[in-house]
């Protein structure tokens, strides 16, 4: 059966506030904003290591899609997310997730998770995978 999904283009969150939104996601993530339409109050910005953009925008009223503060489930990595959970508090940012590291059935895995201003959740992750059974966790 052929895909009906080709690839991903980006991931599109709901915000109040745009320039908030802009300031949060260039601020306290870092991530470098590569487009902003003022007039449509959108924003997008590169997510490192992908094609895929972070976009954000002001819900239109006839707009589907979830409203501003409800999106949780997108999954960033990041090699230590006990480090970064830790600079985006002290960039600003709410943790809303302790970082926590824990074995499953993909190795060890450390995640944490943060809300952007509408209270939007993402999350941190690092999986060491563990094939041997030897894994150790990322520092805690």
């Amino acid at each position: 059966m052929e895909s009906m999904i080709e690839g991903m283009e980006a991931v599109t969150v709901h915000v109040h506030d745009i320039q908030r939104a802009r300031t949060f996601y260039a601020s306290v993530l870092g991530l470098k904003e590569v487009s902003f339409n003022a007039a449509a109050s959108r924003a997008a910005f590169a997510i490192p290591g992908t094609t895929t953009l972070l976009t954000m925008h002001i819900q239109g009223g006839e707009e589907g899609g979830r409203p501003p503060g409800t999106v949780s489930g997108i999954v960033f990595s990041h090699k230590d997310p006990v480090a970064a959970c830790a600079e985006i508090r002290q960039r600003g940012g709410t943790i809303v997730g302790e970082p926590t590291t824990y074995r499953n059935p993909l190795g060890v895995v450390t995640l944490g998770v943060f809300a952007d201003p509408d209270g939007n959740e993402f999350v941190l992750r690092h999986v060491v995978p563990d094939r041997s059974g030897t894994a150790t966790p990322p520092r805690a």
